[in-house]
């Protein structure tokens, strides 16, 4: 050691040193803030969506935009499918007696081009029942990005006949097809069913390849239709399953696509009137239409 002179030197550097890190500590403080809350920094933490610097946020963050990734159809079930609505009748068939009563091949045999349908005792016609429902499940389906088309819209003079509406739903090529009726049964006997097409070839008749899906359609009809009204499958028909098999009918026999008529209750008793003739009675029977249409489409 040498008369004492190296620890106040060492202390002097010490000292220096502690100062000018004072000094800096407080200026390198208020650069970093300076820089931070510039707007520079503000754009990219908004450009990113996260304030994290050039990391894309996670699937999980709730910043993730849910339209970035959704497909153009998102929450349109029925894109790109047909549908095909048949109103039962025409209202302005009684006044054409003669052109509908005339004979038209319905492959098997003929059978008239079409008639006026039934009415309640009260007056209320089938075709305007018929064409009520069939706009309300069109409004529904279209809602679900279907492309609906009609055989019928009030519209024409008379018709089509029978013929010609299975023509329209083959043409349109047509993912399903159904029919809106009500029945004319007597007094007391009440419900709903769907009258299925039998397994019929002859002329120009050959339903060999719809009969599978037109019973799956008309069993989700079935389904959904008594869901939505709160309607028993009639006890008059079908063994009171909902379901009638039948090989007399054009518009059946001559479909070559998938195709069901639905008898939404009996018009002649006065219990089935009173809901055939309500008007919210009738929004709930096209929703549950729709519905069936719809699940029998997404199998």
């Amino acid at each position: 050691m040498s008369n004492g002179s190296f620890p106040p030197e060492s202390g002097r550097r010490g000292g220096t040193l502690a100062i000018v890190l004072a000094a800096l500590i407080p200026a390198c403080c208020v650069a970093f803030w300076l820089l931070s809350s510039s707007p520079g920094g503000s754009k990219d933490d908004d450009a990113d969506g996260g304030g994290s610097g050039s990391t894309a946020p996670s699937a999980s963050s709730p910043s993730s935009s849910p339209s970035a990734t959704a497909s153009p159809s998102s929450g349109k079930p029925l894109q790109g499918k047909v549908v095909v609505i048949d109103p039962g009748h025409n209202p302005h068939n009684r006044d054409h007696p003669s052109q509908i009563a005339r004979l038209v091949d319905i492959g098997t045999n003929e059978k008239e081009c079409d008639t006026t349908g039934t009415a309640t005792n009260s007056g209320y016609a089938e075709a305007s029942f018929t064409l009520d429902v069939a706009r309300r499940v069109r409004t529904a389906l279209e809602a679900r990005g279907a492309t609906v088309r009609f055989t019928q819209d009030g519209d024409r003079p008379y018709g089509p006949c029978v013929d010609e509406r299975a023509e329209i739903g083959n043409t349109a090529h047509a993912d399903a097809v159904v029919s809106v009726h009500a029945d004319g049964a007597a007094a007391g006997q009440r419900g709903f069913h769907v009258i299925l097409p039998k397994s019929v070839r002859g002329g120009g008749a050959d339903t060999s390849a719809i009969t599978a899906p037109s019973r799956l359609l008309g069993e989700r009809l079935r389904s959904r239709f008594a869901k939505a009204t709160g309607s028993e499958p009639a006890q008059y028909i079908g063994d009171g399953s909902g379901l009638d098999v039948r090989g007399d009918l054009g518009g059946l026999n001559l479909s070559t696509v998938p195709k069901v008529f639905i008898e939404c209750g009996n018009m002649r008793d006065p219990q089935d009137a009173a809901e055939l003739t309500d008007a919210a009675w009738r929004e709930r029977a096209g929703r549950g239409i729709a519905q069936g249409i719809t699940d029998f489409l997404n199998e």
